[in-house]
């Protein structure tokens, strides 16, 4: 049986804020410890759900003069923001999983 060979790539599966190998990423080591914290207590869990939003606070709607403007979601902009959410999802299946603990409190 012949194999037959595809000629399109493969698509990329980097995150976004995937940096090639040869750049200098200076947050890398504040990254790598924010993706080792262990949520491993109940109270700790509560206190990073708590701390963390589940949305950007930033964004919303302003009426002004009998227009509306709106402000788009600034979170994004945040060179941690996906070690942030990460963490914030592990305390949050923390809570759910080893804690049996209804998380509904904490989802927008």
């Amino acid at each position: 049986m012949a194999s037959i060979p595809h000629s399109h790539p493969h698509p990329n599966h980097h995150p976004p804020n995937y940096k090639d190998s040869g750049s200098f990423d200076l947050l890398k080591p504040l990254r790598r410890w924010m993706d080792g914290i262990e949520v491993k207590n109940d109270r700790f869990a509560h206190f990073l759900c708590q701390l963390i939003p589940c949305c950007c606070p930033f964004e919303r709607d302003i009426n002004l003069f009998g227009r509306t403007f709106h402000i788009p979601a600034l979170c994004k902009i945040n060179p941690l923001y996906n070690e942030v959410v990460a963490l914030r999802f592990r305390a949050l299946s923390y809570l759910a999983d080893e804690c049996g603990e209804d998380i509904t409190k904490y989802i927008c």
